[in-house]
């Protein structure tokens, strides 16, 4: 059997595509923007706040908890999430140095 795709790449490459992926959706960058405003963990109240269905907000809660990036407890019926701090300094850290490589063009495609 070949390899898959994701095997050709650098694990460093793999875990940023997989952050750029899960925050490649606008309900997930408000969802972390509500819950990171709060600076609390949330419970309960999204569905209210962005008005989007409690079937499509756990959706995306689930992509977020996946990655790590939050993470939740879940009692009977209350659910709590909050940012996993640990993870979100690397995800940060991760995109700076990827963004902060310096790009120098010496010549461009005409």
């Amino acid at each position: 059997m070949g390899l898959t795709k994701t095997e050709i790449f650098a694990d460093e490459q793999n875990q940023l595509a997989t952050a750029f992926k899960v925050l490649g959706h606008p309900a997930r960058i408000a969802i972390l923007q509500y819950i990171i405003d709060r600076k609390a963990c949330i419970c309960n109240d999204l569905v209210e706040e962005l008005g989007l269905a409690q079937a499509t907000i756990s959706q995306h809660l689930k992509e977020l908890k996946s990655t790590g990036i939050i993470q939740g407890t879940i009692e009977g019926k209350s659910v709590c999430y909050c940012i996993d701090e640990a993870v979100w300094k690397k995800v940060q850290h991760d995109f700076n140095s990827f963004f902060n490589q310096e790009v120098k063009v010496t010549s461009c495609c005409p």
